[in-house]
């Protein structure tokens, strides 16, 4: 197992998050199986960016983006250099710690965070 750090979001995760991951798996599936209920709206098939989040440490560790994900990141609320679509973005098995941005760009969503 690999051990996910979500640090602290108001609406999601208000004091933050220790996640057991299984390696292989997206982070996008880790969080959701860790109770921390992040958005996907295009239901993790790589077609906006809710489930953006921020790789803080251990992004080295993850495979490159493909070219699909770098040009819907560029849509993304918040990018930085770390940035990951986490639908995309697999656990291997070095520790992460993630954050998940305040906002995402969700047209459709009726979550109000």
């Amino acid at each position: 197992m690999t051990r996910i750090i979500v640090l602290p979001n108001a609406s999601l995760c208000p004091d933050g998050a220790v996640i057991e991951a299984e390696p292989g798996e997206s982070i996008c599936d880790s969080l959701l199986a860790g109770g921390v209920e992040i958005e996907h709206a295009c239901e993790k098939s790589c077609a906006c960016t809710t489930c953006h989040v921020i790789v803080r440490e251990g992004f080295a560790s993850l495979e490159a983006a493909d070219e699909l994900e770098e040009d819907l990141l560029d849509k993304a609320w918040g990018l930085e250099p770390q940035s990951r679509l986490s639908c995309q973005a697999i656990v291997g098995d070095k520790e992460l710690t993630v954050e998940i941005p305040k906002y995402s760009i969700n047209m459709v969503s009726e979550v109000k965070r």
